[in-house]
């Protein structure tokens, strides 16, 4: 299993290095036929206004799906343990699904109300960043909407990017405020999307059950 430590504003010291391995590694241990690739970022957020936030970012390669975990206190060991024990729960969580759905005969079906929304931003102002701070880049191997949904669930944020098996179009799948998901598909100059139907710009995603361990 490969893994890889990254830092921003602080530095990696042997004793930060060997305790990210140990616990990293352990609370991956019973996983690594399914893990290709182990990412660690470790950074300290420097606020005057504020407390020192030392944080520890996880992000797992797993045949082709991301995990993702991220922890943050007042000390670099306490984030570190906090975020192994939460990868442990997000990779434990993967391989129920995927055993769910080795021994399930019927695919899951993804329910899509189509909904035109003209205007996502409404009267708020965009706000954006002074700079760009970090670039991240990603392979996008096509997806359905129920592949982007789990992987959104497991990456841990609120929206994720990827490509539509179906159209071949760059789609955005996000959480809604108000409960379920929603999705956003690109649209050309006349209103329409270049995908196939006419479908909408942005259509609701129904929240699926969600699996309750034993």
């Amino acid at each position: 299993m490969k893994l890889v430590i990254h830092s921003k504003n602080i530095e990696i010291t042997d004793a930060i290095r060997e305790y990210v391995h140990q616990k990293i590694e352990k609370a991956a241990s019973h996983f690594q036929s399914i893990t290709n690739e182990v990412d660690v970022h470790l950074s300290v957020a420097r606020n005057p206004r504020i407390n020192t936030r030392q944080a520890a970012e996880v992000t797992i390669y797993a045949n082709g799906s991301v995990i993702r975990a991220e922890e943050s206190s007042e000390n670099l060991y306490a984030s570190i343990d906090l975020v192994a024990d939460k990868i442990a729960r997000q990779l434990r969580k993967y391989k129920e699904r995927r055993q769910d759905q080795k021994t399930q005969s019927q695919p899951t079906e993804v329910v899509v109300a189509e909904s035109v929304v003209p205007d996502l931003i409404g009267d708020r102002t965009p706000e954006l960043p002074n700079e760009v701070v970090r670039t991240k880049y990603f392979s996008m191997p096509p997806m359905t909407l129920a592949e982007a949904l789990e992987q959104l669930q497991l990456v841990g944020h609120d929206f994720y990017m990827f490509r539509n098996s179906e159209t071949g179009e760059i789609n955005v799948i996000y959480e809604r405020n108000h409960g379920g998901y929603g999705v956003i598909h690109p649209r050309n100059g006349n209103g329409h999307t270049n995908g196939k139907n006419g479908k909408s710009s942005h259509t609701n995603i129904a929240m699926p059950e969600k699996s309750h361990s034993k």
